[in-house]
């Protein structure tokens, strides 16, 4: 799924990521979904817990194999064959969801929870100022797996290529936030 938003939606998502950033004093990298679910008093529930329950992580993982919400809580699957960069991701992606206040499923709400995820867990501003040259670089410093960090490296070029150098009013914020100089 490749689905294009608005680019003024893509602007709004980009100022709420870094309005809740600010609001809930995120400035560390990596990002941990974890933390900020706490933050947020967002229960995060391992597919796991569920174990002695006849057939419930069969039916949790046909709803996602990876992870999904219910609006107050996040369940996750837990059974070793997704790593914390991508358990990470999926916890964002969730938070996504609940601060985008998708209400259903939807190509656009993937869309949106995608994009914000992205852009939340390695923003381009940040790629930019702490001069990372590559993916590699991307994945240490932001706690990415190799595919994140691949789509985040691309993302910042393609940042670059459309006037990144030129800061919005919310890319000098979330650099002060994070103690970055601009």
């Amino acid at each position: 799924m490749n689905m294009r938003l608005a680019s003024f939606r893509y602007e709004e998502i980009k100022k709420i990521v870094v309005k809740f950033f600010a609001d809930c004093e995120i400035n560390t990298m990596p990002i941990s979904g974890f933390e900020i679910a706490i933050k947020l008093d967002i229960k995060v529930i391992p597919y796991s817990a569920f174990k002695h329950q006849e057939g419930i992580v069969e039916i949790m993982k046909k709803l996602s194999d990876e992870g999904f919400s219910d609006g107050s809580r996040i369940f996750y699957n837990d059974d070793g064959s997704n790593s914390y960069e991508r358990i990470n991701w999926t916890i964002m992606h969730e938070i996504a969801h609940i601060l985008l206040e998708h209400s259903e499923d939807s190509e656009v709400a993937e869309a949106e929870a995608q994009f914000f995820t992205g852009f939340a867990i390695a923003p381009p501003v940040l790629v930019h100022k702490l001069d990372i040259k590559d993916f590699w670089e991307v994945s240490n410093t932001f706690g990415l797996s190799m595919e994140a960090s691949v789509y985040a490296f691309n993302r910042y070029k393609k940042w670059l290529q459309y006037g990144g150098k030129y800061y919005t009013d919310y890319e000098i914020q979330l650099c002060k936030a994070f103690g970055i100089a601009v």
